[in-house]
């Protein structure tokens, strides 16, 4: 079995995980489920997925797995993947998404929730070693399913419904790039019902796979174009499943999504934060709060949530570059409660962001105000992973090799090797490369004083990884 577990999920060629491979994991995540006492035989699974070609056959592939390992699969359809998540923590049960998120359309992944939230790396592990033991070709038999993305999605809905004044974005003329996001309907009930006018934008019938953290210049190209030509006065948007945010202020900029969780993070106060070490440098110092920088994967920054629960922390939270915001605390913003939500989520930060633009004469100005070093992030496609890491183990080991390609960038300052390899330079910018853990493509993040140098700088980078490639 080719498919192996990325950052967050299961992560596979759509052709290698449907026929065997995906039961195989499924049948192996409900064994450690039952035999680890978090569910009992004859538990509900709560499903959903995206709207790739490939989702509905690996649907029926896990729901299969799941009636054969005794458990009862109840269909949510295309919904978020934080909205799958929260109704069936709600309800102490399982829950599976079926979703590649961002990666490229030929391929496809599974996320595994338990009752309480993500799986771990121990689980993992479990599910790997399980799988391996039940390969081989499944035997799918159609069963009618249990329909409840109606009420899984009413009580997303819900969550945030009270978080603004409901008329708080009234005047707010605000795009909904949908292309083919699993939340492009239910943003454009949720921006309404605050007041705003919303506009669909690119509505999509084929997959079209957007990653938060590397769009491409085409599309923001676009975005300006109809920010502009609609009077706009910010677009959002998601990846696949819903579970990263996209927010571009009323000039088309996009607002990176570690950014987006500053924003989020102040709003809760949080005294914790938890973000991979790809983030921007000056989370500390725009919050307040105590910064843990981890490797990058959503496990990695429950487990430093978890560690802050553990140590007394009462507002922690957790996000990403790609801009999923995490909840271990229970919070109060604008007055109303917030509960806890131990998985990525993309509307907080979206309203959060909003918000802030409509209280302070625009997004742009707001940001401005934050004065952050700006950091850019970008991939190179179709980039061998073993490729991706031979550049960084070079680079970490050999200095001459490492001062040949970094030739022009200053003198480094301090090296990280947390997660791939992050340079920092006495000319204020700092470069971090990285392999990707769901793809075949090489990561490159880039930070400096102003947006001038950070993308002249990402250029640059970009091209030397590809030369070496």
């Amino acid at each position: 079995m080719a498919a192996k577990f990325g950052t967050s999920g299961l992560r596979g060629l759509a052709t290698e995980l449907v026929g065997g491979t995906a039961f195989a994991y499924v049948r192996a995540f409900a064994l450690r489920m039952i035999e680890g006492g978090y569910i009992r035989a004859g538990a509900t699974v709560y499903m959903a997925q995206d709207h790739r070609s490939s989702s509905p056959a690996l649907a029926i592939e896990t729901a299969a797995a799941l009636r054969q390992s005794g458990l009862v699969p109840v269909d949510c359809g295309n919904i978020p993947t934080p909205a799958l998540a929260l109704y069936a923590m709600s309800r102490k049960a399982a829950a599976i998404m079926v979703t590649g998120s961002h990666i490229p359309a030929d391929r496809n992944g599974i996320k595994f929730y338990r009752p309480d939230g993500e799986i771990d790396k121990a689980d993992e592990a479990a599910i790997v070693a399980g799988a391996a033991q039940n390969s081989g070709a499944p035997k799918i038999v159609h069963q009618i399913m249990g329909h409840e993305g109606a009420p899984a999605l009413q009580q997303y809905f819900a969550r945030y419904a009270d978080i603004l004044r409901q008329n708080a974005l009234i005047g707010q003329k605000i795009g909904v790039y949908q292309h083919s996001s699993v939340a492009r309907d239910f943003l454009i009930r949720l921006l309404t019902h605050f007041g705003a006018e919303a506009f669909a934008i690119e509505r999509s019938d084929s997959f079209i796979p957007v990653d938060t953290e590397a769009v491409d210049s085409n599309t923001l190209m676009r975005m300006a174009s109809h920010a502009k030509k609609l009077g706009l006065a910010a677009i959002v948007s998601t990846d696949a499943d819903a579970d990263r945010p996209l927010v571009l202020d009323e000039n088309g900029v996009q607002i990176r999504g570690d950014v987006l969780g500053i924003i989020a993070a102040k709003a809760i106060q949080a005294d914790f934060i938890a973000a991979p070490v790809t983030s921007n440098s000056a989370i500390a110092k725009a919050t307040g709060a105590t910064v843990e920088l981890t490797t990058v994967g959503s496990p990695f920054v429950i487990a430093a949530m978890e560690k802050a629960i553990a140590a007394g922390y009462k507002k922690i939270v957790g996000f990403e570059p790609n801009g999923g915001f995490l909840m271990a605390s229970n919070a109060v913003i604008n007055g109303m409660s917030l509960p806890a939500l131990m998985t990525r989520d993309s509307t907080l930060p979206i309203l959060m962001a909003l918000q802030a633009g409509a209280e302070s004469g625009g997004l742009s100005t707001f940001i401005a105000a934050l004065n952050l070093p700006m950091a850019l992030g970008d991939r190179l496609q179709n980039f061998p992973t073993e490729k991706g890491v031979a550049l960084v183990t070079l680079l970490r080991g050999d200095v001459a090799a490492r001062a040949k390609f970094t030739k022009g960038y200053g003198n480094i300052l301090d090296i990280n090797t947390l997660d791939g390899l992050r340079m920092t330079f006495d000319t204020g910018l700092i470069l971090h490369l990285r392999a990707s853990g769901n793809a075949p493509e090489m990561r490159c993040y880039v930070e400096a004083p102003n947006i001038k140098a950070a993308k002249a700088n990402l250029i640059d980078a970009m091209k030397r990884i590809a030369v070496f490639g």
